[in-house]
């Protein structure tokens, strides 16, 4: 079971400041949450197979196949800036 002083500590570590009814609160729910794993605790888990997801992940990945490409002038035209020939971005990262 939690108890006030370690709803306190859990609150000090997120930086929470919590009014006495915010932390009763805190500790019921908390308790409740943990009552739960207890319930899971119980259950009988001999012979079951451990698996980190129900469903197997498969990639779908397409062929990489060259598309459409659109002409320098259409790209020109949808770029807000050019220079040089070349479509110029805001930077993204500071230089130092």
């Amino acid at each position: 079971m939690i108890d006030a002083a370690q709803v306190d500590h859990l609150a000090r570590l997120a930086r929470l400041e919590l009014t006495p009814e915010e932390r009763q609160r805190m500790q019921a729910d908390l308790n409740s949450i943990l009552g739960y794993f207890e319930q899971l605790r119980a259950v009988d888990t001999e012979g079951v197979e451990e698996m980190q997801r129900p469903e197997d992940l498969v990639n779908v990945l397409r062929d990489d196949v060259p598309g459409e490409v659109f002409p320098p002038e259409v790209v020109a035209a949808l770029a807000p800036e050019q220079q040089g020939g070349f479509v110029r971005v805001p930077r993204t990262v500071e230089a130092e």
